[in-house]
């Protein structure tokens, strides 16, 4: 657990102050990572975290209804933080307060999905290898990379000091962590955790396949993004079964 933590705050808060060092401010930089990363995330959800939930669930429905309402909390958590997690940038959104409500619940929707995330982190599983735990760790730093660099971009857009950026930075840095170690605390019961798997799964779910669509609106050829997407598959499956 130990080395989950470190190594999610730290690449966490790299990406957001990378935020400073870089001449592009819109996100550019993550757009083609932000591609490979969702289908990523899509791909160890279908391989890995649904496979885990219908063979251990007593009640396939019941994790079916938990896959949605996991989605549709994602898509209603997206009304505060206005896309952030999947890298928006919102420089010139000059109604960006109205349409993501305040700062404050910008970190706190991005809070709430980083807790779930890393209460998931806590339970290896059941069944797969102890060491493909891993698979899910990376998908995660992966999405929250791009999610940190845009949400410092919003913040310095906001605010002219740097201490209040850093600050939610570093809040949203440690969330992960937090739900980790709250989850290994309640030790939860199996039959719930599988519940857990299935909000997280259905977050996941939503993040990926948004951007999918808003990595090509037009609908137009583009065969860079087409090999980031089965890299990013293929990296799925080697992880999986390496």
């Amino acid at each position: 657990m130990l080395f989950n933590t470190i190594i999610l705050i730290v690449t966490t808060f790299a990406a957001g102050m990378s935020q400073y060092a870089v001449k592009n401010k819109d996100g550019a930089i993550f757009k083609g990572p932000l591609i490979f990363a969702g289908s990523y995330l899509f791909s160890i959800t279908i391989i890995h975290l649904l496979p885990e939930l219908f063979t251990e669930a007593e009640n396939p429905f019941n994790v079916g209804i938990a896959l949605l309402i996991g989605f549709f909390l994602q898509h209603f958590l997206e009304y505060f933080s206005s896309g952030v997690e999947h890298g928006h940038v919102h420089h010139h959104d000059h109604n960006f307060m109205r349409k993501g409500s305040s700062s404050v619940g910008l970190l706190i929707a991005l809070c709430v999905h980083a807790l779930l995330e890393g209460a998931l982190l806590s339970h290896p599983s059941s069944t797969h290898e102890q060491h493909e735990s891993h698979t899910i760790l990376f998908g995660i730093i992966l999405h929250k990379m791009p999610a940190a660099f845009a949400l410092m971009s919003v913040m310095t857009y906001l605010f002219e000091k740097k201490t209040i950026p850093i600050i939610f930075l570093f809040i949203f840095s440690l969330m992960s962590p937090i739900g980790m170690m709250l989850s290994e605390m309640i030790n939860f019961e199996s039959k719930y955790v599988i519940y857990l798997f299935g909000l997280v799964s259905g977050s996941f779910l939503h993040i990926s396949t948004t951007i999918f669509v808003e990595s090509n609106p037009g609908h137009q050829r583009d065969f860079k993004k087409v090999g980031l997407l089965l890299l990013g598959v293929a990296a799925a499956l080697i992880v999986e079964f390496l």
